[in-house]
């Protein structure tokens, strides 16, 4: 559900990996539908790999949208942007309760309930099990794919014959009589 969405330090909003790029990466922002580069020397951030501080563990970024889906009915948030902080702690405090106070801050809530909002409206709030069961199989039937044709490569006959660019770069050229160092020696005489 989350894979390949990203949100880049310094620029608003949520972004699509597009593809990978020499010096870095290209995205496509989920507002504009714009592409644009992003270079390694970017803070980038996978929502698959964020998650909330809690008393007692990091709860993943997809749970805590999972909550926030339930208890709005498969609606958008009912705070709004111009929500007071307080309002904003509250809220979060009924989605997740046991989050830390210390380590959670009303600008980190304010991002995880305006990233659902906009992953809602993008229709990519699905938490239907049945289809996350079946995009887990296809990930694991492509793992297995991918393990075997290895496997396959090595198991080919070793008596194939050598590249022809090979045998050329093994074999050592023999100098002409143009370009020996007594030829050249001679006509500059």
């Amino acid at each position: 559900m989350l894979e390949g969405i990203l949100s880049i330090s310094g620029q608003s909003g949520l972004y699509k990996l597009i593809t990978q790029a020499k010096n870095g990466i290209i995205v496509e922002s989920f507002d504009t539908q714009k592409r644009m580069p992003v270079y390694s020397n970017a803070k980038v951030s996978a929502l698959e790999d964020i998650a909330i501080f809690t008393s007692a563990e990091e709860v993943p970024l997809k749970d805590v949208f999972k909550k926030i889906y339930t208890v709005e009915n498969k609606k958008a948030t009912s705070v709004g942007k111009k929500a007071t902080n307080d309002e904003i702690k509250e809220y979060f405090e009924d989605i997740l309760p046991e989050y830390d106070k210390d380590r959670v801050y009303v600008s980190d809530m304010k991002k995880v309930i305006t990233w659902y909002n906009v992953l809602l409206e993008k229709g990519l709030m699905n938490f239907d099990e049945k289809a996350e069961e079946a995009k887990t199989e296809e990930v694991a039937k492509e793992e297995k794919t991918t393990e075997a044709k290895p496997k396959a490569a090595k198991a080919a006959p070793k008596t194939a014959a050598k590249p022809v660019a090979k045998v050329k770069a093994d074999a050592k050229p023999k100098p002409s009589k143009a370009t020996s160092p007594k030829t050249i020696q001679r006509k500059s005489n």
